[in-house]
């Protein structure tokens, strides 16, 4: 259903009008109120400024002169001197005048009963004293003004006391008010974020995911009768058009991504047997060239080998037989490992790891005799739970790492030893080392050194020692420089006393 015509009062031009007209007479009603309760405290200031103030200050003149009359009515009488004399009465004058302009100051002020009788009182006493001086009446007189003083005080002071309570009274208006403003916006400011702003930031998300070749998407408010209506039904006819190309597009990316899959497995395949083909010529090399040189031995000393001597070349041959096959196996692991089907060769047991790399390195010497290798190994056993022919592969790439690595048969220390509740096992050689900024991607799968061209290997080495050393629950560390050689410390859990007579005996003693 389609509305080609918008109802004027339900476009959102007129919805934005009302609210901004309701806005705009919000802040006229704030103004109004706070202009009212600005003249309540206005006009209890006004009490003070106008009656308390020129009350108090008329009452402090006349205490001030009438106290100072006494004393110049007595100087009068003690002159000596018609001076004196003149001067105490142009004396009097003065104070009668001060007097009287009080006086005249304070009827001008607008009093209660109360006050105006107090200070008819006073006016009368005072008359009295200034005919008679008599002390009795200018104390009666002093009296009534300290009364009326008295009074005037408490008046203002409750005056005052009115104008705070006033203040107090508009402030908590113009709070209440000002909440009440502030709650009224956040209102309104709700209205429009949920009847325009967030329909409208909608539609835009739905857009853009309409964009992104996403058509499986629900458009809302087809049915508003705004200017939202029409961009809801418009991008609903935009989305019902893109649905078949989308379609076709999703159809061509899955059939990308199926030719990309094939793709990726043959080149993994061809990397896998490019690896292999080049550990096996390397690997392989020197215990067939030992087989070939012993095989030659026997046919050229035939009639000459002795008994014990043919016994002797053939358990070379056999023990070189052997290594090959562990070689085998470990290429099988590997391949496992690359797999990610590492637990069909994962059996673990106790292993003595002193005796195990001891057993390395001296395969190692086998293999390459010209290589300087330094063995430190702890006296005792260091029994760690692990699968030895793992292990045997962990140890076994890093020793012919360094050998490798180490041209002119470098100097290549192994040490073995306990480390509180870990077994620490440290491989240092003095060979070509690795660059900076290297040391981070040597543990990646097929990554190779940018120092090693014309060096056989195929970047898995590492790669599989760091994943078995995490399957064991150890850690490896790299300290290396490069030209200066390279130092791997391999640490693995050691296996608790009480848990030894839990495990099988050990393969290696």
């Amino acid at each position: 259903m389609r509305y080609h015509s918008l109802s004027r009062a339900q476009s959102i031009r007129a919805r934005l009008s009302l609210v901004f007209l309701f806005l705009f007479l919000l802040v006229i009603v704030l103004g109004l109120e706070s202009l009212r309760s600005l003249s309540y405290v206005n006009d209890a200031s006004a009490q003070i400024r106008v009656r308390w103030l020129p009350s108090t200050r008329a009452l402090g003149d006349l205490n001030n002169f009438t106290t100072d009359f006494p004393a110049a009515d007595d100087a009068m009488l003690r002159a000596s001197s018609a001076g004196e004399q003149a001067a105490s009465q142009r004396q009097m004058a003065d104070l009668d005048r001060s007097i009287a302009a009080a006086q005249h100051a304070y009827r001008q002020i607008h009093h209660d009963a109360v006050e105006s009788d107090l200070y008819s009182r006073f006016e009368a006493q005072w008359s009295d004293y200034r005919r008679r001086v008599s002390k009795s009446a200018y104390d009666a007189a002093s009296e009534t003004l300290g009364l009326l003083t008295e009074r005037n005080v408490a008046s203002a002071r409750e005056a005052a006391e009115r104008s705070d309570l006033v203040y107090i009274q508009a402030r908590g208006r113009i709070a209440f008010t000002i909440i009440l403003a502030g709650l009224l916006v956040a209102g309104a400011m709700l209205y429009v974020s949920r009847s325009i702003s967030a329909p409208l930031v909608d539609l835009a998300l739905r857009m853009h995911r309409l964009a992104a070749s996403e058509t499986q998407i629900d458009v809302q408010g087809t049915l508003r009768r705004d200017e939202i209506g029409e961009m809801a039904r418009a991008v609903e006819v935009f989305r019902n058009n893109a649905i078949d190309l989308a379609q076709n597009r999703h159809a061509l990316a899955q059939q990308a991504a199926k030719l990309q899959e094939k793709l990726a497995e043959e080149q993994r395949l061809m990397l896998l047997q490019r690896n292999f083909v080049s550990m096996a010529s390397h690997e392989f090399r020197t215990p067939l060239a030992i087989i070939d040189g012993h095989a030659q031995r026997f046919i050229s000393m035939r009639d000459r080998l002795t008994a014990d001597e043919l016994c002797q070349r053939a358990r070379k041959v056999r023990s070189t037989v052997g290594r090959m096959t562990q070689m085998i196996n470990n290429l099988i692991g590997s391949a496992r490992l690359i797999d990610g089907r590492i637990e069909l060769n994962y059996h673990p047991t106790r292993v003595d790891l002193a005796a195990l790399v001891r057993e390395i390195c001296h395969l190692q010497q086998e293999l390459t005799p010209d290589a300087v290798i330094l063995e430190r190994m702890a006296p005792q056993t260091l029994p760690v739970y692990g699968d030895a022919s793992l292990l045997s592969q962990v140890f076994g790439n890093l020793l012919s790492n360094a050998v490798k690595y180490s041209p002119d048969a470098g100097l290549i220390e192994v040490s073995a030893a306990s480390q509180g509740a870990e077994v620490a096992v440290v491989i240092e050689d003095h060979g070509i080392g690795i660059p900076d900024g290297e040391r981070e991607q040597v543990f990646e799968r097929y990554y190779r050194g940018s120092n090693t061209t014309g060096i056989v290997g195929s970047g898995v080495g590492l790669y599989l020692v760091k994943t078995i050393i995490e399957l064991h629950k150890g850690s490896i560390a790299l300290h290396s420089r490069d030209g200066e050689g390279s130092r791997f410390t391999v640490q693995l859990p050691r296996l608790a006393a009480e848990c030894e007579s839990l495990r099988q005996r050990p393969i290696f003693s």
